[in-house]
């Protein structure tokens, strides 16, 4: 399978808020907030106050993403990104995590799968895409390095 570089997104993420314990695990939820994207074809701004992430802790230490971004190019387009995603690790490497320590991210799995959907005919390309990302998650927030498979 080949892939090329779609883009590479820096995210701040808000204050967790923990719904609780549901029947399939915990959950929990956190806005995105500001963040920017940049790749060989398009560059902006994650739009804050309706992205979030939605995430859900297994009992088997899984964690669950599911993430709503909404992305404003640099030249004004918008466009809808949501990804489904998991993180998992070392219990010693979560936990560093969560006292808000930098581990390397070749220590834990940390993979999504975005989809865009745009009405902006410059990048309409989006649309038909099929993406994967890798993440690395920072104290300040992941880092998702999007390719597009060809």
């Amino acid at each position: 399978m080949n892939t090329r570089l779609l883009m590479v997104m820096h995210v701040k993420v808000g204050p967790l808020l923990t719904i609780g314990g549901v029947p399939h695990g915990i959950r929990r939820t956190a806005p995105l907030g500001s963040g920017t994207f940049e790749g060989p074809r398009l560059r902006g701004t994650i739009v804050t106050g309706v992205s979030a992430d939605w995430q859900l802790l297994r009992s088997d230490g899984v964690l669950e993403m599911d993430l709503r971004f909404v992305l404003r190019t640099d030249d004004g387009a918008l466009i809808s990104m949501s990804s489904f995603g998991m993180r998992h690790g070392p219990p010693e490497v979560i936990a560093a995590m969560g006292r808000g320590e930098t581990v390397d991210p070749a220590t834990y799995y940390f993979r999504t799968m975005p989809r865009f959907e745009t009405a902006h005919p410059a990048y309409s390309f989006l649309n038909r895409l099929i993406t994967v990302a890798t993440g690395d998650r920072r104290p300040e927030g992941p880092i998702y390095t999007v390719y597009e498979v060809l």
